[in-house]
């Protein structure tokens, strides 16, 4: 009977291999200057401001880890096309990962510690999803090398989704920021780096795609990353926030730095409401709610080209051609 029953369910959730129109990636110079910037960047809201300043902490460390990843996931595809896009996506995000080492340098000048933060992506990155998490030597089995390469893909594609997702409401809602009275140089910098994860919103998908070409496994697998990225993906984010919190004067930042974990998603879910200056935690569960669906694919989640008239007036890629 539960046989029967498990071929029931395998019919009627019909997965199949989403295709999509190719958007064409183009790796991009940019040229920041934060001499003028401020720790709080959106004024009158340190709390979106810190919540984008611990993503200058955390995405150098694991956007190099995806090139890392990626580069060694190169001799496995058997697509030209997906070959080409994995090697832009590649310069993209070592581009970003610079761009942030840059606001960490501007933190640091403001007289901010970030060696806690720092250590916890290095922690993550660098150790537990190294090719010898926690020491042990995978390499001595092909079979268990490859199929952690395969899981590790698959995280950066969870992870992915959320940069995606978050890019694109990026490019529908930030105007907000300028309501507020944003700095110039470090809205550009969010903003552009956002409207790239857009562009290459596919790519990572693709290619655990491209690797696990069982259709089951795949949307299994999926799900099963997903169940772990998007609690440790919101962790990190509270954790690395509050690092900063501690250390801002504001007496609503301390109390911010004091708080638990579920009190700062709350806080994260009434400050994105009450400004709109950041996405709301509903937001993002409702993104996980989409990702469940066998049929998905991260096309449907963006607009390219609100992402590549972005590039066209932000001024940190006109400053590098200049």
């Amino acid at each position: 009977m539960w046989l029967s029953l498990f071929r029931i369910f395998l019919k009627s959730i019909r997965i199949k291999l989403v295709k999509h129109e190719h958007i064409k990636i183009t790796p991009r110079a940019v040229a920041f200057n934060f001499s003028d910037s401020s720790i709080h960047w959106i004024p009158e809201d340190p709390f979106s401001s810190h919540t984008y300043n611990a993503i200058n902490l955390l995405l150098p460390a694991g956007e190099f880890w995806f090139c890392r990843v990626f580069n060694k996931a190169l001799p496995l595809i058997k697509d030209a096309q997906l070959k080409e896009d994995v090697r832009a996506f590649i310069k993209q995000e070592a581009t970003h990962a610079r761009a942030h080492i840059q606001g960490q340098k501007f933190m640091t000048e403001q007289h901010y510690n970030l060696d806690e933060g720092l250590k916890t992506a290095e922690t993550l990155f660098e150790q537990l999803l190294s090719d010898k998490p926690f020491g042990l030597e995978l390499s001595k089995s092909k079979w268990l090398a490859s199929y952690w390469l395969t899981i590790r893909v698959g995280i950066v594609a969870a992870i992915e989704h959320f940069t995606g997702v978050i890019g694109q409401w990026t490019l529908d809602h930030s105007h907000n920021w300028d309501k507020y009275g944003a700095d110039a140089e470090m809205s550009d910098l969010f903003r552009w780096h956002l409207a790239e994860e857009v562009e290459h919103r596919n790519v990572a998908f693709d290619l655990f795609q491209h690797l696990l070409q069982n259709k089951l496994g795949f949307y299994i697998s999926r799900q099963v990353l997903m169940t772990a990225v998007f609690p440790i993906f919101m962790y990190l984010m509270v954790d690395i926030g509050r690092s900063l919190a501690r250390q801002d004067d504001l007496v609503e930042m301390q109390k911010i730095a004091k708080a638990s974990f579920p009190r700062i998603l709350w806080e994260l879910q009434k400050v994105g409401k009450q400004t709109g200056n950041l996405p709301t935690f509903t937001f993002l569960a409702k993104s996980v709610v989409r990702w469940i669906s066998p049929n998905y694919h991260p096309d449907s989640e963006g607009n390219t080209e609100q992402a590549l008239a972005y590039f066209a007036r932000s001024a940190a890629v006109a400053a590098a051609k200049s």
